[in-house]
């Protein structure tokens, strides 16, 4: 199961590349992940035939309990094939369907895979958190895919529409699944099977959670208004996606864990009430419409009530003729997409008001779809008709539920009746409609998928036994599926739907101004618009009362809730109360008066570089407390990050007034003291009192051994970060390489990867005169140094040489990668500030996003060389070379490099380089390093 999964994100990362080499074909190609899920699922057959499952175990966070657990049984076979059988089906479809050149087919083709590996890791998982990672998955590429044509509005909307309805259901689901799992003490299906249900409103809460989620998905009341609007997608889209994959993943979370909460009380009454709304309400708004795709959406809508009725109540009958809906639904209701999407191909249009004759026209696609409809009426002898009957029959000790049920059969035979009659039948007085012969690609799918609900129906028998063991889950299973029971009260109810479906049909006339007046007053997609606007007044109303615009006020509410509830909180445990040692050495308190007395003058400085200057005595003060405690690795790292960061400062604060704005009003003034005072102490307090709090033995005291034993070296600090805690290292890099990107994009006004600004051409030097830095003849005279010039000159490669010493010598000694990299981006930054732009293009003639990506690819690349090595991600292997060793992490320490001079290349060029190009733009040569052009003085 494990190998499918790759193959299809493997076949999914390809798509893109093989449609721009063969186009359309490629779905061909493409087809073989998905039929290689169903291939895979046939051959498994004889393993779940007698209740038996197929099951596979991958470790992935042992420390959570977290792990990649696979399993197979009679359910998810079922689903197995239908997601492998009717994607690969649809993907051939595809082929055909889309013309050479279409937009977005690369990005179409590749998302569909995903999207079939998706579904397929859902219904395999036997693990509740995993199967909420594939359940999201399924959200977000089914948005995509319903957004397809992104130059159309509607096609926007609906997936928005779509995402944000399945969204916020995954989202209660998953705290449902929480409530679950915390209770059962874990969160493998069959351990919470195993557990004894909770009691009260803890259990009632959880249910309703779960359902919200499920019937969120599958479009079942009261969320059943996105699946229509979602017709915006391609016809292969509704057919994969609205027919066989993803509106069936509410429904089959039903069913999968129907066994262990049909128990509780809240899952039968809503299921069956919520399914019989729809069931009834899908199938007479069906009735209404003329568009064929909307006829089927809203009988799509329909046959997921009556699902979500068999599969949510909880008896053996029910389920058995549950999971046999859920397989003739699957067949019938592509195949009928693919016909709909077939006849707007050819014929130009599935308006049932625009076609006249199309089955004299083609008459193998009106005997496909005619298998199709009948199955979906439920005409013997095809599958619908066995899943139908047996359903009616699972009710019969029901009254209110049967008569609901019969109702809205008849409903779905009068649209199923309606459909073929508007796609196929003949209308006197209309010209009959041009269809272009259909091409075989697009014909077999929907013919494969109708044949196979003829078969499945003949081998009604065959079948059940393979569907029983799910059914048995629930109890003795006592009446089996077959085409024929003899003469039955499910047979007299079956015959009585035609019959009702027909007179509907025929009566289609005197019921048009009831079809019209019996509607919601408000439909699914004015609710929904009704209910998201509310909510966007309601946003803007609290962002006018909370954003000001006022920096001051924003740090004063987070300060101030700071020391309100975890500041009253800390009050209780009394920190005062702990013996502390003021300090160990006289020269401590010589340092911390210093930064005390830095911070206070900070506060009251009015120009803005001498308050950056006095907060960097603060950071130099804290890197000498390092010093002082024996952190020399600490200290190196705070030095070089104050270094940096006053340069920054230095950067920024060239556009900036050179005096701080107005001063605040004296009340003002104290309130703001008041309030930093307050959270000082609430900080200081904190950290005493979790310091205190401390009942284990920290996990830290093992590093030192750990350095040496599985990271191969004597620098704790520096192991730490590529070894021990390298994945949190990884996030940090990654959010690095973030704000990079975020801040170049709000300075830049034009692409950062374009080619390096050309030093323009200055004039000649004086004879004599020395040359040292060649960016630095572009600047005023006013502007340059050339003490400054012959320093940079000098030092530069001896900076850089000792940033690479920091970086490799890091393992053992003070240093390491994000060292050196801060080194590296110093010695860049003293050529700019010595040369300007033109001179930092010299010195690194490449790209900022190059280096950056570079550095988070090396440092990805080095876990997965753990993995290969050791079958553990970012664990350092130690390769002797003889009087001396290598150890794989190195690799990993020099992408962190890399990332750090990428940040501060990005960083100079943004808020360097670029601001100075605004400068020289805006005419103020006195704010920036600006550059003196040919015949200036």
């Amino acid at each position: 199961m494990l190998v499918l999964l790759i193959l299809h994100l493997v076949a999914a990362l390809l798509a893109p590349s093989l449609v721009r080499r063969w186009g359309p074909r490629a779905c061909l190609l493409l087809a073989l992940a998905p039929a290689a899920t169903a291939g895979w699922a046939v051959a498994r057959t004889g393993a779940v035939r007698d209740g038996g499952a197929v099951a596979e175990t991958y470790p992935w966070i042992p420390q959570l309990g977290f792990d990649v657990a696979l399993r197979v049984t009679t359910l998810s076979w079922l689903m197995l094939l239908l997601v492998g059988g009717v994607g690969a089906l649809v993907l051939v479809y595809s082929a055909r369907y889309f013309r050479a050149g279409s937009i977005g087919l690369g990005r179409f083709a590749a998302v569909m895979v995903a999207f079939a590996g998706a579904m397929l890791g859902l219904v395999v998982s036997d693990n509740l958190l995993l199967l909420y990672v594939f359940w999201e998955l399924t959200t977000v590429f089914s948005y995509l895919l319903i957004g397809h044509s992104t130059e159309r509005r509607s096609s926007r909307w609906a997936a928005a529409q779509a995402l944000t309805v399945t969204t916020l259901g995954g989202l209660a689901m998953l705290v449902g699944f929480l409530l679950l799992g915390h209770h059962a003490g874990g969160y493998r299906l069959s351990t919470v099977a195993a557990a004894p249900l909770p009691g009260g409103g803890y259990l009632v809460t959880a249910v309703l959670l779960i359902l919200a989620g499920a019937l969120a998905k599958s479009a079942v009341f009261p969320f059943n208004a996105w699946l229509p609007v979602a017709m915006a997608a391609p016809t292969p889209v509704s057919a994969y996606l609205h027919a066989a994959a993803m509106v069936k993943a509410g429904v089959f979370l039903i069913a999968l864990l129907g066994p262990t909460l049909a128990p509780a009380g809240p899952w039968r009454p809503v299921t069956v009430v919520a399914g019989l709304v729809t069931l009834v309400a899908g199938g007479w708004a069906a009735l209404r419409q003329c568009d064929l795709k909307l006829l089927l959406a809203y009988g799509t809508v329909s046959q997921l009530g009556l699902l979500a009725v068999a599969l949510g109540a909880g008896t053996p009958a029910a389920a058995l003729a549950g999971v046999a809906m859920l397989a003739a639904h699957a067949l019938f209701k592509s195949a009928l997409f693919l016909v709909v999407g077939l006849l707007d191909h050819q014929a130009g249009s599935r308006d049932l008001r625009e076609l006249s004759g199309v089955g004299r026209a083609a008459p193998v696609l009106a005997t496909v779809a005619t298998l199709a409809a009948a199955s979906m009426a439920g005409v013997p002898p095809l599958l619908g008709f066995v899943a139908k009957e047996a359903v009616l029959a699972a009710f019969t000790d029901r009254p209110w539920v049967l008569v609901a049920l019969v109702a809205g059969s008849a409903l779905t035979v009068a649209y199923s009746i309606r459909f073929l009659w508007g796609a196929f039948g003949t209308r006197p007085g209309m010209p009959a409609t041009e269809v272009a012969h259909a091409p075989a690609a697009m014909l077999l799918p929907p013919a494969m998928l109708a044949v196979a609900g003829l078969a499945a129906g003949s081998a009604a028998g065959w079948l059940g036994g393979l569907l029983d063991p799910y059914a048995e889950l629930f109890g003795p299973v006592e009446e089996h599926l077959a085409l024929w029971h003899g003469p039955t009260a499910a047979l007299g109810l079956s015959a009585l739907v035609l019959a009702g479906g027909v007179a509907l049909h025929l009566a289609r006339g005197p019921l048009a101004p009831a079809l019209a007046a019996l509607r919601s007053p408000v439909s699914g997609r004015q609710g929904y618009e009704w209910v998201t606007h509310r909510f966007d007044r309601f946003a803007i109303h609290v962002t006018s009362v909370t954003q000001r615009g006022s920096l001051p006020q924003y740090l004063g509410a987070v300060l101030v809730v700071l020391v309100l509830v975890p500041g009253m909180a800390m009050v209780t445990t009394e920190p005062w109360r702990v013996h502390l040692v003021p300090w160990d050495n006289p020269a401590q308190l010589v340092v911390c008066v210093v930064i005390a007395v830095a911070a206070v003058l900070a506060v009251g400085a009015r120009r803005r570089l001498t308050a950056m200057l006095l907060v960097g005595v603060t950071g130099y003060g804290t890197a000498m407390m390092f010093v002082l405690y024996g952190a020399p690795d600490l200290a190196l790292t705070q030095f070089l990050v104050e270094t940096a960061t006053i340069a920054v400062f230095v950067l920024v604060l060239r556009r900036l007034p050179e005096r701080f704005s107005a001063r605040p009003l004296r009340r003002s003034r104290w309130v703001r003291r008041v309030v930093g005072v307050a959270a000082g102490l609430v900080a200081a307090g904190l950290t005493l009192t979790a310091a205190g709090a401390r009942r284990a033995p920290p996990i830290s005291a093992a590093f030192p051994d750990l350095a040496v034993t599985q990271g191969y070296g004597r620098n704790v600090v520096n192991v730490t970060l590529v070894d021990i805690r390298a994945w949190d290292t990884m996030g940090e890099i990654s959010v690095l390489v973030v704000t990079a990107t975020g801040v170049a994009s709000l300075i830049f006004e034009r692409s950062r990867t374009g080619p390096r600004p050309r030093r323009p051409r200055p004039a000649m030097p004086r004879a004599g005169r020395t040359v040292w830095l060649r960016g630095g003849q572009t600047l005023h005279e006013r502007r340059r140094s050339i003490v400054f010039e012959v320093v940079t000159r000098l030092i530069f490669h001896t900076v850089l040489l000792f940033s690479l010493f920091l970086l490799f010598s890091g393992h053992n000694a003070p240093g390491g990668g994000f060292a050196g990299g801060l080194v590296a981006g110093l010695a860049l930054t003293l050529r700019y500030l010595a040369g300007g732009r033109y001179e930092l293009a010299e010195a690194a003639p490449v790209g900022a996003g190059t280096v950056l990506g570079a550095g988070l690819a090396l440092s990805v690349g080095s876990g997965v060389l753990g993995l290969v090595l050791t079958g553990d991600v970012l664990q350092s292997v130690k390769v002797d070379l003889g009087h001396t060793y290598l150890v794989t992490s190195i690799f990993f320490d020099i992408g962190v490099y890399l990332v750090v001079v990428g940040l501060v290349l990005d960083i100079l060029r943004s808020l360097g380089a670029e601001v100075d190009r605004h400068v020289e733009a805006a005419g103020e040569p006195g704010r920036g390093l600006t550059v003196q052009r040919e015949g200036q003085s």
